[in-house]
């Protein structure tokens, strides 16, 4: 069974169903909506109620913010724990960053397409691109870690 780092957005709809069908398939799920630091999940407007009209500089100095770097230390740690990403559209810059960083890292990383969205070139750098769980619960399955 693989590890997995689930990379989507908190606007996705499908996301809270992937993680627990994941899981009643067998596998381990990292989910950022719930992390292990029992501190809740991160919220940019829990650092800063208006961080939608931050400056760059204001950004940088959020990103410093104790929550910001729990959440980041989290999300970094389950990254390398996990042995694949499954990237969950629609998602967007986070996410995309996460599967990019898990590729690089010579892990495995899967597109799964509940609804299709704007066609993506490069998406064939990865190893999987499938709008149907059961096949990407297959692939899981069969491919070495």
């Amino acid at each position: 069974m693989a590890k997995i780092y689930v990379a989507s957005s908190w606007r996705n709809q499908y996301f809270p169903e992937v993680v627990n069908k994941l899981r009643e398939y067998g596998h381990e799920v990292y989910d950022f909506r719930n992390p292990p630091h029992n501190h809740g999940a991160f919220m940019w407007k829990n650092v800063d109620p208006d961080f939608d009209k931050w400056t760059v500089d204001q950004y940088k100095q959020g990103l410093q913010h104790p929550s910001s770097e729990r959440q980041f230390q989290a999300d970094l740690d389950a990254l390398n724990w996990a042995d694949t990403c499954l990237l969950v559209l629609p998602c967007g810059r986070s996410a995309h960053t996460e599967a990019g960083w898990m590729k690089g890292a010579g892990k495995r990383v899967v597109v799964y397409i509940p609804e299709m969205q704007e066609a993506e070139l490069m998406y064939k750098l990865f190893d999987l691109v499938s709008g149907n769980l059961e096949e990407v619960n297959d692939f899981f399955s069969s491919s070495e870690n």
